[in-house]
């Protein structure tokens, strides 16, 4: 293999990522919208302070420095997660002085999501007076961790992942113009693994590319070829791109419950496969589960509650690896279950009815009597028990006095509650035709 160094003052070559990034806002791959806007605001001098939010390898370090090259602007860096309140102080400093000769700063602050509150309260007053312009980057949504008062000061660009040709022009590039790649012969059959490996960040791909130069790749008579078996020797397992404290995790299980809800086993299984190869822990699975066994299933199949609970209880009982089959099982069934939210819609209405009529007596034959006093008084005297009576129904009300009955389950026609709904039909269509204050109105939901 040839001497891979790259001329630099220190002897060590620069990344490839480094070598390769664009000299100019015009050089940019990717972020067409964004860079095209940002370039507008260069030119008529207006440029806000403002939040890149966008996954690893997106462009988001490389356009704020280029902002403060082509605005003129002096370039200030800060990591938020080795930077502490005195180095953000230190930092403003130097802009106040900067400010006196009439140059301008702009603060580029990495993993601003990483700040805490009182360390983005320190850089209030300095973006609010405009003594810094202030370019944050981000991985997480913004609206989750960074503080509503400097959010509302800044301009939010959501950058996304590149495509697969973006990938390949970057690729390209760096294999046509970079003076260290120039010296070798290389050839790149397996784009598609490239593709896959980078996830849309530039920076992935061409770590890829350099590291199989170092390590010689597949090289015969002198070409270094990047197929899928040297793609996959180099970069051993790639891992979902998951934070399982950040939006991704929520943006993940979303898609499992939506997949489950809308009764399409094999997207649900996909996404519980990414978050279980990503790291997400089983149980916190499993409670979601549980939870959409009654929300979303519900009395059209009374199992699946049952099912999801026994799932979770397996799951805390054996651990991964094996816990993956239990939580596959209960995911098939619950997604291929018939769906209902009946019960789930029910329960939100009768406590929005309790919060809207806080004060609501028990009638007294509801009432338990356990002593004399009580049942001299007449609680549970008139109540009357429906084992005793024909079919065990018994037409009266167990509401509170002078408040209209309420219907809060309205039963689907889905699985089961077909069959619960027919048996409450007959109920109450007796009290209609015993003319009660909750039939005649509510009529119309027979």
């Amino acid at each position: 293999m040839m001497d891979t160094l790259f001329d630099s003052p220190s002897g060590i070559a620069e990344p490839l990522a480094e070598r390769m990034r664009p000299r100019s806002l015009s050089e940019v791959v990717g972020q067409e919208a964004v860079v095209q806007l940002l370039q507008r605001l260069l030119k008529q001098k207006q440029l806000p302070s403002m939040i890149f939010w966008g996954p690893p390898g997106s462009g988001k370090t490389t356009i704020a420095r280029l902002l403060a090259s082509e605005g003129a602007y002096h370039f200030e860096a800060l990591s938020a997660v080795s930077a502490t309140v005195k180095d953000v102080r230190v930092v403003l400093e130097r802009a106040r002085q900067r400010q006196q000769r009439q140059r301008r700063t702009l603060l580029f602050l990495d993993e601003i999501h990483r700040f805490t509150k009182a360390q983005q309260d320190a850089l209030l007053p300095a973006v609010e007076t405009g003594l810094i312009t202030l370019v944050g980057a981000t991985t997480e949504n913004p609206s989750f961790s960074v503080i509503p008062a400097l959010l509302s000061r800044c301009v939010v660009y959501q950058l996304h992942p590149l495509t697969p040709e973006q990938i390949r022009q970057i690729v390209e590039r760096a294999l046509r113009t970079d003076a260290v790649l120039q010296r070798y012969t290389i050839e790149i059959p397996d784009w598609e693994s490239v593709y896959r490996y980078s996830g849309g960040d530039a920076r992935k791909a061409l770590n890829l590319l350099e590291l199989a130069i170092t390590t010689g790749g597949e090289e015969t008579k002198g070409v270094i070829r990047l197929t899928h078996q040297v793609i996959q020797r180099l970069v051993q397992q790639v891992f979902p791109a998951y934070d399982r404290s950040g939006e991704e995790h929520y943006n993940t299980i979303s898609a499992f419950i939506k997949s489950l809800r809308g009764s399409d086993p094999d997207a649900a299984l996909l996404w519980l496969a990414k978050m279980l190869e990503a790291g997400e822990d089983p149980l916190f699975i499993a409670r979601r589960l549980v939870i959409f066994a009654s929300e979303d299933i519900g009395n059209a199949d009374p199992q699946a509650l049952l099912l999801a609970t026994a799932a979770l209880q397996a799951v805390q009982a054996i651990g991964m690896p094996e816990a993956r089959i239990v939580l596959a099982h209960a995911t098939t069934y619950l997604a291929a279950a018939p769906k209902s939210n009946a019960a789930y819609k029910a329960i939100n209405d009768a406590q929005a009815f309790v919060r809207a009529h806080p004060h609501l007596p028990v009638p007294l034959h509801l009432r338990n009597a356990p002593t004399t006093l009580m049942q001299q008084v007449g609680y549970g005297r008139e109540y009357q028990y429906p084992h005793d009576f024909p079919d065990h129904f018994v037409n009266v009300s167990y509401f509170p006095e002078n408040v209209v009955e309420q219907r809060f389950y309205i039963p689907t026609d889905q699985g089961m509650e077909k069959e619960v709904a027919k048996r409450l039909r007959e109920r109450w269509q007796q009290r209609y035709d015993a003319g009660t204050e909750c039939q005649k109105q509510n009529k119309e939901k027979l």
